[in-house]
């Protein structure tokens, strides 16, 4: 049977229209508001979704949910990942070995030797790549599980899934880690491939993953649980002060009012490059029309053929007196200061300095890094025990001999500045090795640099410095001459001037006054 519709008579009578186009004179015009609708539509959508999500998985604690809109907007949102990355490659993790002997039978040749060792071990390692990249983990997740791998004179670390990997009490002050050998059968379908990547895992993974499918496992539910008990000694967690909540997850909210707010400013943008051109038909003093309707409609088609192909120009037609109002706030304030206070939210809910990517300041902006400098301070100290957990072969009889590792405070802001007052401390007989480790090179380099251009080049003997008051003696008249106290000719007295980035606002605004 054939379906019957009824059909109104309005419906009969009413025009097909194409709403996408709209016809002017001979010409049609895609209608862009229309078209875009759709998308507008389907973007609040996006956002309105976004923001439930958040608000539940804050309520609901759902670390999880909280990954997923953390990595979200680290790839789509320019602002959050230069916030990630910036806490994450703050510090340059620059790390220093020092051997403490408490036995002075200990030879120094046997110190030397396990100094060397350790420290070519680190490098091997290669720490400062590595931190940097687990930092980024942290911000970005909120925490980083991992398993030492390897031996005596290389350990890498195996990043475990943060889905299956979970820490609920700590012994010693280190965090105990449980992994969930499901991970296998959830993430890898064929037989084949699972065999492979469990493989690839450590021995401890492999005999829990067999214990489970045996049903052998220690727990509530031995069937479904899964959860293992790794090695306190190799795996590892590193989160920011003992929270696993994505450090930026709470500006979420006002990075969508950016979103929102751009959006609006950009409309407004659009709406200042229009043009109405209004053609208003002369009338009597009767109020009579001069000019017929027919008449009209030819002036409007002449004025639409001229204006036609001119964009943002529009033609209106009329007898009746027309007037715009202006619905805009006539207040001090601009669109563009209006977005930049919605821009400025973000970054204090982020509790980070909206100067650190648009400088206008500087002493403010440097209170503010130090600040985030103390906020990474405590994931600093944990990646410092993980460098010395490293040296536990050099450390088996601590008692007499033992190798710390220091994490230095060298950030891409500081460590000039830190490496010349390590330069300083070594005229009171303080390390000669410190220097160049805050510019960023290994101890082994240094000392194997010194050892290779002193000792085998002989450069010492090839490169001298030049002759100056403070290289060569010369005589009572000479050094009044090079020291006195008249200023040479085209010198200027007072204070040097300061570095640019030590000036302060006033200084620099009197500057840009006089040039």
């Amino acid at each position: 049977m054939n379906d019957i519709r009824l059909v109104s008579a309005t419906e009969q009578q009413r025009p097909s229209y194409d709403f996408n186009k709209m016809r002017i004179g001979g010409t049609a015009y895609r209608d862009e508001v229309l078209l875009d609708l759709k998308k507008v539509n389907e973007r609040r959508a996006r956002k309105n979704d976004l923001r439930l999500r958040w608000e539940r998985a804050i309520q609901s604690n759902n670390l999880e949910e909280m990954r997923a809109i953390s990595n979200y907007f680290f790839t789509v949102s320019g602002i959050y990942s230069r916030l990630c990355r910036y806490m994450a490659y703050l510090y340059r993790y620059d790390w220093f070995v020092t051997p403490i002997r408490i036995d002075e039978k200990i030879k120094d040749n046997k110190i030397i030797e396990g100094w060397m060792k350790s420290v070519l071990l680190l490098d091997r390692c290669n720490l400062k790549k590595l931190f940097g990249e687990i930092a980024l983990k942290v911000i970005k997740n909120g925490c980083y599980y991992g398993y030492k791998v390897g031996n005596d004179t290389m350990i890498s670390l195996q990043e475990l899934p943060i889905k299956y990997s979970r820490s609920n009490f700590k012994l010693n002050g280190n965090p105990i880690i449980e992994f969930n050998v499901r991970f296998f059968d959830d993430c890898f379908t064929t037989t084949k491939k699972r065999m492979k990547v469990l493989k690839a895992f450590p021995k401890e993974f492999q005999q829990g993953y067999i214990k489970y499918k045996k049903g052998a496992l220690e727990g509530e539910d031995t069937k479904n649980d899964g959860w293992i008990g790794l090695d306190a000694e190799k795996a590892v967690k590193f989160n920011l002060n003992n929270s696993d909540t994505p450090f930026f997850f709470s500006i979420v909210p006002k990075l969508l009012d950016l979103e929102d707010a751009q959006e609006l400013d950009k409309k407004k943008m659009e709406q200042q490059l229009l043009r109405l051109v209004v053609q208003q038909l002369p009338m009597d003093k009767n109020s009579i029309p001069v000019f017929d309707i027919e008449e009209g409609k030819e002036l409007h088609k002449n004025a639409v053929a001229m204006l036609g192909e001119t964009i943002g120009v529009d033609v209106l037609t009329t007898f009746a007196d027309v007037a715009v109002e202006d619905l805009s706030d006539h207040s001090n304030m601009s669109a563009a200061d209006q977005l930049d206070k919605v821009e400025r939210t973000v970054y204090n809910e982020a509790g980070a300095s909206q100067m650190l990517f648009n400088t206008t300041g500087n002493l403010a902006l440097e209170k503010s890094i130090v600040n985030d400098e103390a906020t990474m301070t405590d994931l600093l100290l944990q990646f410092g025990s993980y460098a010395e957990s490293l040296l536990k072969p050099f450390n088996k009889n601590v008692k007499k001999l033992r190798y710390t590792v220091q994490m230095l405070p060298t950030t891409g802001y500081n460590y000039k500045d830190l490496s010349k007052v390590y330069k300083e401390q070594t005229q009171i007989g303080f390390s000669k090795l410190l220097p160049q480790v805050a510019l960023g090179q290994s101890q082994s380099v240094v000392l194997s640099t010194a050892i290779f251009e002193n000792d085998i080049l002989h450069l010492d003997e090839v490169f001298r410095p030049p002759a100056s008051s403070t290289t060569t003696a010369g005589t009572v008249g000479e050094s009044k001459t090079q020291t006195g106290n008249k200023p040479s000719a085209g010198s200027q007295g007072g204070r040097p001037p300061l570095p640019e980035d030590e000036q302060s606002d006033k200084t620099r605004r009197n500057k840009e006054s006089e040039s």
